[in-house]
């Protein structure tokens, strides 16, 4: 390695870093380019009621929405089983409670 950079041999490593610089930009503006084409495509895609994207969700939607009054039933017939169960129990105890009260 040189101990002294002259004027000539900074000036030519400028050089080469604008030139690399402007190599980097180029590249970046044809990846932009094509970002910009691929967000216009996919735009163009959902933004258009010929691609079904909304019917397809509308349906989904309701499928969810039958799904979660399936469960709202299970959830309110769970309960009713079990208020049913715990009311069952405690005729229970109290049948052997009285059992035992009149066999003492």
């Amino acid at each position: 390695m040189r101990e002294k950079w002259t004027d000539e041999r900074l000036d030519d490593l400028n050089r080469r870093v604008d030139l690399g610089f402007e190599r980097v930009d180029k590249r970046f503006d044809s990846v932009d380019r094509r970002f910009d084409s691929l967000e216009a495509r996919f735009v163009g895609r959902f933004d258009s009621n010929e691609s079904g994207v909304e019917s397809r969700f509308g349906h989904i939607e309701a499928r969810f929405d039958r799904l979660e009054s399936r469960l709202d039933s299970m959830q309110r017939t769970m309960m009713q089983a079990v208020i049913a169960l715990t009311g069952g129990m405690l005729a229970g105890f109290a049948a052997v409670i009285a059992l035992l009260a009149t066999q003492l």
